[in-house]
């Protein structure tokens, strides 16, 4: 704000940001859509079984003609459904999970991404907005499993939030800061976060799962149980919406995480957004295994992980970085 008042924003610096804005959209489009990809031919290969391999060399365009036939599916509304809430609710799940991504400084340069001052902050409060749409969605379809897959999903995000917040005020109070390029810098110059911060990354990781409602801890839209969870009433490219916030989180979480515990874009050689992307696969390629390799959970094992175990471990690893801090 200081910023405008001294210099206003003019309309070519308008321009600017919307080029930028659709310029990044775009860019996490095409990656969202081969994520997909290759967490199928991941899966498959850890599975022994083949993955998509027939439309497009090698399998390529399976996930492009998959969003294709979303985009020219009918979109149908339940005819009891809250109408107004069916259709807002896939937006208001996305809009968050797009923005967080301004937020994380994906180079040095900060080519279309913002440098402020309380980003991780900034982060933590826009995610937590998503919950909202997935919520309406599962009410407004007036469809007793879109409501447990809300209501599941609802008291999971609140439960996870905590433990996740509490994961990286260890990296706050290491860098007496909330600006996330800053903590990038911190780490350059000394030693990733993830060494003396190893139990607030495993706890980031875990509850980042849960907050994702990625397996194991995917209850709120359990297909042996709940059809598709607060999703299944929707179809076409509502369906589409909440299928695109899911894996643009999960972008955007692994993002987070190589900038908090694993030194952002730093590194000697390569440019800074070649070591952000391999870092970020990385990343992202343990969620894919994850999934491949554990069973769902339970419900009661699912709050009760949260509450008696991941909350007091995070509590003690806060109380310890806290008393080196200080020391």
């Amino acid at each position: 704000m200081l910023n405008w008042q001294s210099s206003p924003l003019t309309g070519i610096g308008f321009l600017g940001m919307v080029i930028g804005g659709v310029l990044i959209l775009g860019l996490i489009l095409g990656i969202v859509t081969y994520l997909i990809y290759f967490e199928r031919k991941i899966i498959g290969w850890m599975q022994l079984r083949i993955g998509p391999n027939r439309v497009g060399p090698f399998g390529l365009m399976q996930s492009i003609a998959d969003v294709l036939k979303l985009l020219i599916k009918e979109d149908i509304v339940p005819e009891n459904a809250d109408r107004s809430l069916f259709l807002l609710a896939p937006i208001i799940a996305f809009v968050p999970s797009f923005m967080v991504l301004a937020l994380i400084p994906f180079t040095a340069t900060h080519v279309f991404t913002s440098n402020t001052q309380v980003g991780l902050l900034l982060y933590l409060a826009l995610s937590s907005i998503t919950i909202l749409g997935i919520v309406l969605g599962g009410w407004a379809s007036n469809n007793k499993y879109s409501l447990l897959g809300g209501m599941r999903s609802a008291a999971q995000m609140v439960s996870y939030e905590i433990p996740l917040g509490m994961s990286v005020i260890g990296v706050v109070l290491l860098t007496g800061s909330l600006n996330l390029n800053t903590i990038v810098v911190a780490q350059s110059r000394h030693i990733w976060y993830i060494i003396p911060q190893i139990v607030g990354f495993i706890i980031f990781m875990i509850a980042g799962l849960a907050e994702l409602n990625r397996t194991p801890f995917d209850l709120p839209e359990a297909e042996s149980e709940l059809v598709a969870g607060y999703f299944t009433e929707y179809s076409g490219f509502r369906f589409a919406f909440f299928m695109l916030t899911e894996y643009v989180y999960v972008f955007a979480l692994c993002a987070l995480a190589t900038t908090l515990f694993l030194g952002g874009w730093s590194g000697p050689f390569l440019p800074s957004w070649i070591w952000f992307a391999i870092k970020t696969s990385a990343c992202i390629f343990f969620i894919f295994w994850v999934r491949a390799t554990m069973p769902r959970i339970r419900g009661d094992q699912l709050m009760g992980f949260a509450w008696k175990v991941l909350i007091p471990v995070a509590l003690a690893n806060l109380i310890v970085t806290a008393g080196v801090a200080l020391l």
